[in-house]
């Protein structure tokens, strides 16, 4: 990993996807970049997935330029609690085309990776959060429409 590619990343789980955020956290680290681990930080099956992930949606959004990574068993109620900060734009991954991952960044400008730890390999994991992190947003036409959603952000938090 490039210098300039380095960034921030701020990863969460609920007791389901605890082994793998630890697994992710190593590979983070071996790949140079900036990992804060938002919890939990022992497993608890009696956890509940928002008491960490809305925080660590939270810093994202506060951090401009900075990524969040979420895990639990499908992934599906972190990508929503996640989605339910301004500013962010979770995209879920459980498997499948890889491209899903990468127009997530090109056409979303996704800030949030939620990731279904039930159904991904680990290998799966690492070569999906790289493409994740190496791919930019587009921009052109994508912008008009992220400024869209802005504007919705906006208005919701009347």
């Amino acid at each position: 990993m490039t210098p300039e590619k380095r960034i921030m990343i701020y990863i969460a789980s609920d007791h389901a996807g605890f082994e793998l955020k630890q697994k992710i956290i190593s590979h983070l680290k071996d790949t140079d970049q900036q990992v804060e681990d938002c919890g939990p930080f022992k497993v608890d099956p009696d956890d509940d997935y928002p008491d960490f992930i809305y925080p660590c949606a939270v810093k994202v959004a506060q951090n401009p330029g900075s990524m969040g990574i979420v895990i639990g068993m499908s992934g599906q109620g972190e990508a929503i609690v996640a989605n339910k900060v301004k500013g962010i734009r979770a995209a879920l991954y459980y498997g499948g085309h890889e491209d899903i991952i990468k127009l997530s960044r090109q056409h979303n400008n996704s800030n949030v990776l939620s990731l279904g730890a039930k159904f991904l390999t680990q290998e799966q994991v690492e070569r999906a959060i790289d493409l994740w992190i190496e791919t930019g947003f587009d921009g052109g036409r994508h912008q008009r429409r992220i400024d869209k959603i802005d504007i919705i952000d906006k208005n919701e938090q009347k």
